[in-house]
């Protein structure tokens, strides 16, 4: 098992989420929890609070970004080979709508090519808590 997700397993989503946090300080800026993480899949929320807001109220994009940011490294992390490295080299994003509840983040990795060296794109959407999308993005991971 992925060492990775033999932590995830072994801490829980709270303990984990805390861990990473801690590894790389600036995901906490979101204060991040863990839903779920297995190869091909990472979910992850946070709450809609001051500190994630921008100028009109409503949650900043670069806390969407972030928050995907994370759910795709996090899941990467856990679906390509033992001794396999990647690396970010580009995001695209939308924002499809404003973002005024707590995020619920989705990266499913279910079609990509794990196996393959090079970039892949991992796709990522951001849901309220009506289940509406407001944030779409599509990350390109270099896969060594």
């Amino acid at each position: 098992m992925n060492q990775t997700l033999a932590m995830y397993t072994q801490m829980g989503n709270e303990s984990f989420s805390k861990a990473v946090t801690n590894f790389a300080p600036y995901f906490s800026t979101i204060d991040p929890t863990f839903v779920a993480l297995r190869p091909g899949y990472a979910e992850v929320r946070f709450s809609n609070r001051r500190e994630v807001h921008n100028h009109i109220g409503t949650v900043h994009a670069i806390a969407l970004c972030n928050a995907a940011e994370l759910a795709a490294g996090t899941m990467t992390t856990v679906s390509i080979p033992e001794g396999r490295q990647w690396i970010p080299v580009g995001m695209n994003v939308q924002y499809l709508a404003k973002a005024k509840t707590d995020m619920r983040i989705v990266a499913d990795g279910a079609a990509v090519d794990w196996e393959q060296a090079g970039n892949v794109e991992v796709p990522v959407d951001a849901f309220d808590t009506e289940g509406k999308r407001v944030f779409t993005a599509r990350i390109t991971m270099n896969l060594k």
